[in-house]
């Protein structure tokens, strides 16, 4: 699962125009990660616009927030089955390690100094909004600049696909084409039409 996860991320902001490394390739199992095997990604933003509002107020990012990402270290999380609580980041601060020095040191030593926002990749938040807000608040307070959910990245995705195109390069695309072609995958804005196109046309119930 953590490859499609990675998939899903890599064509996601390379679909922002930014370039994606990955800086360790292998799997660790037999011993505890070092801070830096935490980073997933290292992305680099060529064009990046002008500064905009980072950090964001509640951390949560869309593409038009990292247009004005210069550099990020960005972890991906992936279980699609929970959210991020509160509780998980007490119990788990393996989730933010990415973003503390340690392992930021590795990246400056390879890139240089400058910018370097820290993004962290989710399923999800909680529900109700004084748990999104304290779990959003712990993150802030580990280090954490960005947070991009799975959905987002995802519905971002779908609507740049084209189901003329063939994105035969790319598993993860062509796979998004095939669905859409066969309107498995709504637009959302087409689908807003239609269903504001069905009430204009549902027949009015007389008043008494």
């Amino acid at each position: 699962m953590a490859g499609v996860n990675e998939a899903i991320t890599r064509e996601y902001f390379e679909s922002l125009g930014f370039l994606v490394q990955q800086p360790h390739k292998y799997l660790v199992m037999a011993r505890a990660k070092r801070p830096e095997e935490d980073i997933d990604f290292i992305v680099l933003n060529p064009s990046p616009a002008a500064p905009g509002p980072l950090p964001l107020e509640n951390l949560v990012m869309t593409g038009a927030d990292l247009h004005h990402v210069e550099r990020a270290v960005v972890s991906v999380r992936g279980w699609h089955t929970d959210r991020v609580s509160p509780a998980m980041l007490k119990l788990s601060p393996e989730l933010v390690r990415f973003a503390q020095e340690p392992a930021l040191r590795k990246v400056r030593a390879r890139l240089g100094e400058g910018p370097l926002t820290r993004i962290l990749c989710l399923p999800d938040l909680p529900a109700t909004e004084a748990m999104r807000s304290k779990a959003l608040e712990l993150m802030r307070e580990k280090g954490i600049d960005g947070v991009l959910l799975f959905p987002t990245m995802l519905r971002e995705l779908i609507r740049t696909i084209e189901t003329s195109k063939n994105y035969e390069k790319s598993d993860l695309l062509q796979t998004l084409r095939i669905l859409k072609n066969y309107d498995l995958l709504r637009d959302e804005q087409l689908e807003l039409f239609r269903r504001s196109k069905h009430r204009r046309h549902e027949p009015r119930t007389p008043s008494a």
